[in-house]
């Protein structure tokens, strides 16, 4: 049996983006990725990440926001900073892990622009499906 790939996904607060990033890659591609993902900062998980992740068949309400310090000593094979804010403060993380960036808009940002609690979920529902892409194309290299 091969070893799974581990990836960590970080953001700012581990609280949406990163959350949906890790139960994507659990959900799609869990046979070959151990996911994790943690944030600079602990925000909690955000209620409309869990509720749009849920419709398209994903469940995260188990997952919880850690800082990713907690993961200390876990040999990542790739480390992907899911905001610009965790590319720029992403503390040192020894190992020769892969490093990408896929800057996704921040959903809350997004959503504060409206009154409207469906079109605030569509701003989730389009970084969700934006993160599904990106977690799809993913390319690893299996060790």
């Amino acid at each position: 049996m091969e070893r799974k790939t581990k990836v960590l996904f970080l953001c700012t607060g581990n609280s949406c983006r990163s959350q949906m990033a890790e139960g994507w890659a659990r959900h799609l591609r869990g046979d070959i990725v151990e996911p994790y993902s943690a944030g600079v900062e602990v925000h909690g998980m955000n209620e409309h990440a869990v509720r749009v992740m849920a419709e398209a068949g994903v469940d995260i309400s188990g997952q919880r926001s850690k800082h990713v310090e907690e993961l200390d000593g876990i040999p990542f094979d790739c480390i992907v900073t899911v905001c610009d804010h965790a590319r720029e403060t992403c503390p040192f993380i020894p190992g020769n892990a892969v490093r990408i960036h896929a800057g996704f808009e921040d959903p809350p940002r997004m959503a504060a622009e409206t009154d409207d609690p469906e079109k605030k979920l569509d701003c989730y529902r389009k970084v969700r499906d934006e993160i599904r892409d990106f977690v799809t194309d993913l390319r690893l290299n299996q060790t």
